[in-house]
C-alpha cells in the first residue's frame, strides 16, 4: 500500500519509515510513503484535486490537517464525492511529536493497522492517527 505523505509531512518521511523498519513490519508488508515530488505532484495543488489522485491511484493520503476552507477543501471534497469504496485520509493529530519515538512508534503502529484491516476502513472520511 503506498501513502502519499501531503507536502507539510515531507520532512517526516525518514522518521516514520525508521519507525516502520524498526517494527519490522516493512518485511511483511508492502507499505511505501511517498512523497509529492515522487509522484510528480506540485506542494500547492488543491485539496479536490488532490484527493481524486490518491483516489484514482489507490493511496492513501497521510497529513497533518487540511481543513474545511472553501468549495474545494479536502472535508468539503470528501463529503461530496466519498463513496462507500474510498480511501480514507489518514491525519496525523500532532505532526510536531512525530520527533519523539514514542508517538512515531505509535502512528507506525496505526498505519500497520490500518493496512491490514483497509476493507473495514473504505468509506471512512478520515482516520486520526496515533
Amino acid at each position: 500500500m503506498q501513502f502519499l505523505v501531503d507536502h507539510n509531512l515531507s520532512g517526516n518521511v525518514d522518521l516514520l519509515t525508521g519507525a516502520l523498519v524498526a517494527t519490522g513490519w516493512l518485511d511483511l508488508l508492502a507499505i511505501r510513503l511517498v512523497t509529492f515530488k515522487e509522484v510528480n505532484l506540485p506542494s500547492n495543488i488543491d485539496d479536490r484535486t488532490l484527493w481524486r489522485f490518491v483516489q484514482a491511484n489507490q493511496m492513501l493520503l497521510l497529513t497533518e490537517n487540511r481543513n474545511m476552507k472553501g468549495s474545494s477543501s479536502l472535508e468539503q471534497t470528501i463529503r461530496e464525492e466519498s463513496t462507500p469504496e474510498s480511501l480514507p485520509v489518514i491525519t496525523i493529530g500532532r505532526r510536531n511529536r512525530l520527533v519523539q519515538p514514542d508517538y512515531r512508534g505509535r502512528c507506525a503502529e496505526r498505519i500497520v493497522e490500518i493496512v491490514v484491516a483497509l476493507a473495514l476502513y473504505r468509506g471512512s472520511s478520515r482516520i486520526f492517527i496515533p
